[in-house]
């Protein structure tokens, strides 16, 4: 598998792990305890990628779930399908904890995983989403990201 193979493997895994962790009601430590059972075919670089995006993500969950509230407009949360909310928190999670990654390549994989596991009708929602907080990490650059600066919209 090529290198850009085994990080898009990686973000699926961490997205999994996510879904698992989110529709399953688990900690981090019971997805933890779980998730590889099955999958003893990953390689450790595929499996630490994929574990370091889910460590930020649980790390930062609030933050995370924050910024996707504040950038989906009319849209809770918890009424968003499982698989999207995991796909946001994922690529998310990416763009905080990896900020060497190029946004347009986290935006991409995710859009790609998406295709995968969403609705198709999901995309243009995830890409939006995804697009206005790169935006706005973008025009804020020069200061860190501050979710409780945000307006944030809870209607629906």
């Amino acid at each position: 598998m090529s290198a850009t193979g085994k990080r898009r493997k990686s973000r699926e895994l961490a997205m999994q792990m996510l879904f698992q962790a989110d529709v399953g009601k688990q900690t981090p430590d019971q997805v933890g305890k779980t998730f590889w059972g099955s999958r003893e075919d990953v390689d450790a670089e595929t499996r630490g990628f994929s574990e370091d995006i889910f460590r930020v993500a649980t790390a930062r969950n609030e933050e995370i779930d924050e910024l996707i509230q504040a950038h989906s407009t009319n849209w809770r949360l918890s009424r968003m399908p499982a698989v999207d909310r995991n796909v946001l928190r994922a690529a998310i999670a990416e763009l905080l904890g990896f900020p060497d990654t190029p946004v347009p390549v986290v935006i991409n994989e995710s859009l790609e995983i998406a295709r995968r596991y969403s609705a198709p009708e999901s995309l243009n929602f995830l890409n939006g989403v995804l697009d206005a907080i790169a935006r706005q990490r973008k025009s804020s650059a020069s200061a860190p990201l501050s979710p409780s600066t945000l307006e944030v919209d809870r209607r629906s």
